[in-house]
């Protein structure tokens, strides 16, 4: 734990807002978005919880901001991974099925920001203000625009329609992330009546599956709008 004076300069506050974010990520590697409180955050930054709230205004409020992070971090390495692994000259529907692939990869390796996406607006966006609110939404879609920007680079037949792709697709990572991890119950009652299961998700090969699907969809729309 760590023991801080009060911070007395914009250097020490950017130093303790740092300190926060820090220890936030190291809690998260740890545990779901769901198990990580305001009270055992303080504890471990060794603030206390009054303190850290001058810093980020709530609990929401810091994991907006690592969600922002992540999100651009996932998106610069993505475009060397879809350069790689979706070829230029390969037939349309063929590369739509290579992004979706190059994605979902990509994004398997990441479950924190698959988890902070899957409570984004159900959790996330509750309990901030509207001046923390909007600065999250902007940066959001700009994140969106990227990731766009991207999917038309190696899918240009979308067009004017690649930002619906993008944004279609980080909704869908985050209720496929949801619904591919199901509660003890619900693993129980898949195992005293598989028949159940049916329903059940496995991340990786439901979001390549619908990805894919979205990306043909949306390339059906603009074709039929041209």
């Amino acid at each position: 734990m760590s023991s801080f004076q009060r911070a007395r300069n914009d250097e020490q506050r950017a130093i303790r807002r740092r300190a926060i974010l820090d220890v936030t990520v190291a809690m998260l590697d740890e545990m779901p978005v769901s198990a990580v409180s305001l009270n055992e955050l303080s504890r471990r930054v060794g603030l206390a919880k009054s303190n850290v709230l001058r810093y980020f205004e709530s609990r929401e409020a810091i994991l907006l901001e690592l969600l922002d992070h992540d999100w651009k971090e996932w998106t610069e390495q993505l475009a060397p991974l879809l350069a790689a692994g979706v070829e230029a000259d390969a037939p349309v529907d063929e590369r739509c099925e290579q992004f979706a692939s190059v994605v979902t990869a990509s994004l398997a390796e990441r479950r924190v920001l698959c988890d902070l996406l899957s409570a984004q607006a159900g959790v996330l966006e509750h309990n901030v203000s509207p001046e923390v609110a909007a600065r999250y939404k902007r940066a959001a879609v700009a994140n969106v625009e990227s990731l766009a920007a991207l999917a038309l680079v190696h899918l240009p037949e979308l067009g004017d329609r690649a930002a619906q792709l993008a944004a279609a697709t980080i909704m869908t990572i985050g209720v496929v992330w949801t619904h591919s991890r199901p509660s003890q119950a619900m693993l129980t009652a898949y195992d005293a009546d598989p028949s159940l299961a049916a329903l059940s998700m496995h991340f990786s090969p439901t979001l390549q599956e619908m990805i894919a699907t979205l990306a043909t969809g949306v390339l059906a729309r603009a074709r039929t709008s041209a």
